[in-house]
């Protein structure tokens, strides 16, 4: 089966989006044969209190029986806006989300903000996953609103360090996947995944050598990239670079095992 754990409803500010409701990205995931989706509304990235983007993302899947069932969503927190801990427990407690999605380029601060730190720690604390997303858009082809800044592999490596014992998503990896032998040892011992709709996979048996089969899983990053590409990189792997069981813990074993869900 597929679990795509990268995927979102909502608007982008500077681009046209198709497929971002979920009763339009329940079609595409039909289509194309994926199971279930882990999303976040890209709305919150972008309105001055992200509670108001979970709570629409709340009431979407509310909205119909078939959401709830194929749809695993995460809230949007921003760790330096008033009232985020009280935010962070209605999406754990009222909501019942499993993880949360953190945009510090978005939301204007650093990983090593104690105030990310304290947030981390308390979402670890609360059994929910902590999701970071290295690139939204191309940068290069930008609206002059928009940001400039992505990261590579290694931006992410300070709040590893600073809550080891957190459960991570690291999604869309399009620039560098370079890190020194430390870091490298960093992300092995980290209970996380990568998803497979960056660019910077193209190399993806490499990767499973330099970090373990386990720490891949299919995702889109739709709808602002195509729907396929995440999945090709793991299709098109050679015999030689890995196996069929392997290819199936990144269709969906890897993000079941993080989500801590049983076979569905």
């Amino acid at each position: 089966m597929l679990l795509d754990i990268n995927a979102s409803i909502g608007h982008w500010p500077f681009q046209h989006l198709e497929y971002n409701t979920c009763a339009t990205l329940l079609q595409r995931m039909n289509k194309f044969g994926v199971h279930t989706s882990v999303i976040s509304n890209l709305n919150g990235i972008f309105y001055k209190n992200t509670q108001t983007a979970n709570e629409e993302l709340f009431e979407e899947i509310g909205s119909g029986k078939q959401f709830s069932e194929r749809f695993i969503p995460f809230g949007i927190i921003n760790p330096i806006y008033a009232g985020w801990k009280d935010d962070l427990a209605i999406c754990a407690e009222k909501f019942r989300y499993k993880g949360i999605r953190l945009y510090p380029l978005y939301h204007d601060y650093e990983l090593t903000d104690p105030s990310c730190i304290e947030l981390v720690r308390t979402a670890r604390d609360r059994k929910l996953i902590v999701a970071f997303t290295l690139r939204m858009v191309d940068s290069r082809p930008r609206s002059w609103m928009d940001i400039q800044k992505e990261w590579a592999l290694k931006d992410i490596i300070p709040i590893l360090k600073a809550v080891p014992d957190a459960k991570y998503m690291i999604l869309n990896v399009a620039n560098s996947t370079e890190l020194s032998d430390e870091e490298a040892s960093v992300v092995k011992n980290t209970d996380l995944v990568i998803d497979t709709s960056g660019r910077a996979l193209t190399n993806l048996g490499e990767l499973l050598v330099k970090f373990g089969k386990d720490k891949f899983s299919f995702g889109t990053h739709s709808p602002i990239l195509d729907y396929v590409t995440g999945l090709l990189r793991i299709e098109a792997l050679r015999e030689s670079e890995t196996d069929e069981a392997t290819k199936e813990m990144m269709r969906s074993g890897n993000a079941k095992s993080i989500l801590g869900m049983k076979d569905i």
